[in-house]
């Protein structure tokens, strides 16, 4: 007996397994509970190949699992490499910074991977930079000639370092003076292992009070993020820079430059800024 024909316009018919006739067949994504390993297995394929942090929704999109199940594997993961479980700790570690996750290599090891990646060599920011993308951090956004206020010095060689290893870019623009507004980027948050800049150590017990500053050309008007009037102007001479970055000024935020000077140890040609 013949089967009566279909009526015009009906959906083609379903293939094997529910597939739709030519559908490709990696469109469909596959159960990562079916995968060896299960969704942790999943989870460390993907981390191994990410250059950067990757937030957990993005995670749970890619593997098609709800957000909730991928955080709690990544904390089962995190606590199994550091041995939380009486198991072996590893010599790399997963955790959270930069608003993502990312798989980093254990800090107990520093030393070694450092002795590795840099040939026995180290090299850190100077103290100029440390303490311009300390400013730069605390006061963002902000203008060179904000920064150039704090620090008494001219800034400018020293910005684009930071620009060039990725610390700080430009967000903005003053709209009263045109001026390049600069503020920290997520790699410096990745870098000092945070996930906010409300992580930042409390600068204000280190700093005299804002009224104690009105006398100080170019400090009083640091008040507001952007200023009104315009930047100041930078000095020109490079000798006091040079002086300053030999430890003649304080670091106007010690605490985050303790911290800095841990989490920057690359090579840098910022030796005259």
């Amino acid at each position: 007996m013949t089967q009566p024909d279909a009526p015009t316009g009906a959906p083609p018919l379903a293939g094997p397994g529910g597939a739709e006739p030519g559908a490709s067949p990696e469109a469909a994504v596959p159960d990562v509970h079916d995968l060896p390993g299960g969704l942790p297995s999943a989870l460390e394929a993907v981390l191994m190949v990410a250059d950067e942090p990757v937030p957990a929704v993005e995670l749970a999109a890619a593997l098609a699992v709800p957000v909730d199940a991928v955080l709690d594997a990544l904390h089962d993961l995190a606590a199994e490499y550091r041995g939380d479980d009486g198991g072996r700790p590893r010599g790399f570690e997963l955790r959270e910074a930069g608003g993502g996750w990312r798989v980093y290599s254990a800090p107990v090891h520093a030393e070694l991977v450092g002795r590795f990646v840099q040939g026995g060599q180290t090299a850190r920011l100077t103290q100029a930079a440390l303490e311009t993308l300390a400013v730069i951090a605390y006061r963002q956004p902000v203008s060179r000639g904000q920064v150039s206020a704090v620090r008494g010095v001219n800034v400018d060689g020293v910005v684009r370092t930071l620009v060039a290893r990725g610390l700080v870019a430009e967000v903005g623009q003053d709209p009263h003076t045109g001026a390049g507004l600069f503020g920290t980027t997520g790699y410096f948050l990745e870098r000092m292992g945070f996930t906010s800049l409300d992580e930042l150590p409390p600068l204000a017990p280190h700093l005299p009070d804002m009224d104690d500053l009105e006398g100080l050309d170019g400090l009083a008007d640091l008040r507001a993020p952007v200023r009104r009037d315009g930047p100041a102007a930078p000095p020109t001479g490079t000798s006091q820079d040079a002086a300053d970055d030999e430890g003649g000024a304080p670091a106007p935020a010690p605490l985050l430059h303790d911290v800095a000077s841990d989490a920057t140890h690359e090579p840098t040609d910022e030796g005259h800024a």
